[in-house]
């Protein structure tokens, strides 16, 4: 039996037959020329298939929920790009065939894009993507995704737009492998929200012929060729525990009875009901960006109310913690944001997109403040890339000038880790964006395969920043909540490790609120310090999650 090894990114064990992603559109030949139309008549053609591409990811994303809404909105922007827009007229009075012009102006606009590194580099998948969709359009051609079928097989792909990952069938999509993107990408979240095991960074997997019947173990992050009887026992072994965890009560408590609550992560109101449905206790993330996307002005104040209106409906008397806008970088809003920095992923986002555009932020707060009045949520407010004391005192004058109570920060900066006693000082509580957390401290891109092994959350400098921020939460005496909402609060052996560490309260993707619960209530709050102090005292990441999962043979028999 051939083995695969990659990162495993959502847990889960099933076996199923391999199918690959279909070829990309092929490039049109270099020098093809628009002969029989004039540029004119070239360039219309070009507008008009873009315009096309987008109305259909609008669409798609119109009827998509949460992550794979806002994945589509944003690609959605791209189809339309000014610069990819102009770069391919230039070609296409210079002589260009709109398809080859568009193939050309896509390549330098991805090349620019990706030497730019960081968050930007991520938009590469997008320009390419967007790209194909606009050729295939032009040619008349099926636009690219995934292959239908109709039975259930298990997809391999060298890496997915973000537009297919959006658009998965967990009915027939088992499990998802890929050769590249690394444990943050696009694809990692997506098949963490709809439940699918998924395996990246697979060196190999690409060479497998259609129709193998494999063996994936998501938790483990191994693919396996022809899998026999143990292989075949494991797979409903986990499917028999899945259906144990359907149980779930909605309580977050250790074996001793130390409280922690579980919190979901949503993009919406129609996340917010899921949520609620899965038995979530609150909302420990709402990223407001799924109010801005997709528009070039700014939400005016009673839709902003209406929709976090919808979110606090979902949880009422629960609290519910609101993000405010995290704007820049990856995504990029035309009315506030500076497309053409240098390093976005260093640059003006987040919290400090209010320095560069005042106003937009005040009156964000102003109209949660008023969806709060008009709900019973007990509503908190925290900003992203939080990085000083001053900030954080700046922050907290904003929300108490709004009418709002509880002011908090997002932890994703090394700085806010390292100086927690004293941005903690100004506020009430803090949440550990552990992705960002991670990239940061790290300094390595999370959308990057190569570098999954320095991007993962269980690098024992990022549990050092974890303990760093609640220590510093405690050092006046009277402890602040900290929490995590980041992809790591949906691990449930390195939930354990944060609940050692003093997190108090974890959110995650729904569809993970019963693993992660049930392993917590195996262990007493005292293992889990004792696993914590194992984890942070491993010298790498590999060896912090290997000793750790020995300590827990729960998440053998679940399938986690």
């Amino acid at each position: 039996m051939e083995n695969f090894a990659g990162v495993g990114v959502s847990p889960g064990r099933v076996i199923g037959p391999v199918r690959h992603m279909p070829p990309s559109v092929g490039e049109p030949p270099a020098g093809e020329r628009h002969d029989t139309d004039t540029p004119e008549e070239s360039v219309a053609a070009l507008k008009a298939a873009a315009k096309t591409v987008q109305e259909e990811l609008k669409r798609r994303a119109g009827s998509a929920k949460g992550d794979a809404k806002a994945v589509l909105q944003a690609t959605s922007l791209m189809a339309t790009d000014p610069l990819l827009l102009k770069s391919a007229t230039k070609l296409i009075n210079n002589g260009a065939s709109p398809a080859r012009a568009v193939w050309e102006a896509g390549a330098s606009v991805a090349e620019m894009l990706h030497n730019l590194g960081g968050y930007m580099a991520e938009r590469t998948a997008d320009v390419l993507d967007v790209r194909s969709r606009i050729v295939a359009e032009l040619r008349g051609l099926p636009a690219p995704g995934i292959p239908s079928s109709n039975t259930p097989f298990i997809l391999v792909a060298e890496d997915l737009a973000p537009a297919d990952t959006a658009t998965l069938d967990p009915a027939v999509v088992l499990a998802l492998v890929t050769s590249g993107g690394g444990p943050q990408s696009h694809t990692a979240i997506i098949a963490r929200a709809l439940g699918l095991p998924a395996v990246v960074a697979a060196s190999g997997v690409d060479d497998i012929d259609e129709g193998t019947p494999v063996f994936v173990d998501g938790a483990a992050g191994t693919l396996s060729l022809r899998p026999g009887a143990e292989e075949k026992a494991a797979a409903e072994a986990y499917a028999t525990a899945a259906a144990a965890l359907a149980a779930f009560d909605g309580v977050g408590v250790t074996a001793d009875g130390h409280e922690v609550p579980l919190l979901a992560n949503v993009g919406g109101a129609a996340d917010a009901v899921k949520a609620a449905e899965a038995k979530a206790q609150g909302v420990g993330l709402l990223r407001t960006e799924f109010c801005f996307l997709g528009r070039d002005t700014e939400p005016t104040a009673q839709e902003q109310v209406e929709a976090y209106r919808g979110v606090f409906d979902a949880f009422p008397g629960r609290k519910v913690v609101v993000r405010t806008l995290d704007a820049g970088a990856d995504k990029p809003l035309p009315f506030l944001t500076d497309t053409s920095e240098p390093n976005p992923a260093l640059g003006v986002r987040g919290y400090r997109t209010d320095l560069a555009s005042p106003g937009v932020l005040e009156r964000q707060l102003k109209a949660i403040a008023d969806a709060a009045v008009q709900a019973s949520a007990d509503v908190w407010v925290m900003a992203p890339m939080i990085s000083t004391a001053e900030e954080a005192a700046d922050f907290a004058k904003l929300c108490s000038n709004a009418g709002l109570q509880t002011p908090g920060v997002m932890v994703e900066v090394p700085s806010a880790a390292v100086m927690a006693e004293s941005i903690l000082g100004e506020v009430s509580f803090a949440s550990l964006g552990t992705n960002d957390l991670t990239q940061y401290t790290m300094a390595a891109d999370r959308q990057l395969g190569s570098l999954a092994a320095l991007n993962n959350s269980w690098q024992p400098a990022v549990l050092r920043m974890v303990k760093l921020t609640v220590d510093g939460s405690a050092a006046e005496g009277h402890a602040k909540p900290v929490g995590v909402c980041g992809e790591a609060a949906a691990d449930p052996a390195l939930a354990v490790v944060l609940v050692g560490l003093g997190i108090s309260t974890l959110s995650m993707t729904p569809r993970a609120l019963a693993g992660v619960g049930a392993v917590l209530n195996s262990v007493t709050l005292a293992d889990a310090q004792r696993i914590a102090g194992i984890a942070v005292a491993s010298p790498t990441a590999a060896e912090a999650k290997s000793r750790v999962r020995a300590e827990l043979p729960i998440l053998e028999s679940l399938g986690l």
